[in-house]
């Protein structure tokens, strides 16, 4: 598992082709979900290679069953106190942990501002939902960290429920088969055109900077 701590993610030249953020809250098509909502909007935006790959992700579900998109664009000063909170957080539960240990399971749940990828309009935080909004069961809620879950947050986790397995199947099925990479330790976490997912597709640059 490739953390977005690993120098790696860092090492990936950064470029940006220019392709602009979308306001999802003009694509009837996607259902926006408002508990990330910001006063600015940014949690609606979303590049528009990404929203496009959304929308044909959207088709490939099955019969009564839609995208809830929760969070888009990330400013660089909220993606800072997303991280540096968690990171307060875990110091506090763990005062044992060396400085590295610390920095690498801070990375399991919010990217360092350096490499993330919500500051480049290129990931996304969804779930499912049926046609009237109801959320169905992916196992665990969204943005449950590692530390209260038991690692259920893992896309890949096995302590869940066969309904929520099924359904995380059904999600990254959709997802991967418009281009878009999962982040292994959140399973509603998907980005295009940045620094993980170009290392995650040998691509030999990103698509999208931070904006």
């Amino acid at each position: 598992m490739i953390l977005l701590s690993d120098p790696r993610v860092a090492a990936v030249p950064s470029a940006d082709d220019g392709d602009p953020l979308v306001d999802l809250r003009e694509e009837p098509e996607l259902r926006l979900d408002g508990r990330a909502a910001d006063p600015a909007g940014a949690y609606a935006r979303l590049r528009r290679g990404v929203a496009d790959r959304l929308l044909a992700a959207q088709r490939a579900l099955p019969p009564g069953v839609r995208l809830l998109v929760i969070e888009g664009y990330r400013p660089y000063q909220a993606q800072l106190g997303i991280f540096t909170g968690y990171r307060d957080e875990l110091r506090r539960r763990h005062p044992d942990w060396p400085p590295a240990r610390l920095h690498r399971e801070t990375s399991k749940f919010v990217a360092p501002v350096e490499v993330a990828p919500h500051s480049t309009g290129g990931a996304v935080d969804l779930t499912l939902c049926t046609d009237d909004g109801v959320e169905l069961d992916l196992g665990t809620v969204v943005d449950a960290t590692p530390e209260d879950s038991a690692d259920a947050c893992f896309t890949a986790a096995d302590a869940i429920a066969t309904t929520a397995r099924r359904h995380r199947r059904i999600l990254v099925a959709a997802l991967t088969g418009v281009g878009l990479v999962n982040y292994p330790t959140e399973w509603w976490h998907w980005s295009y055109g940045d620094r993980y997912w170009a290392l995650a597709t040998g691509a030999p640059r990103t698509r999208y900077g931070p904006v």
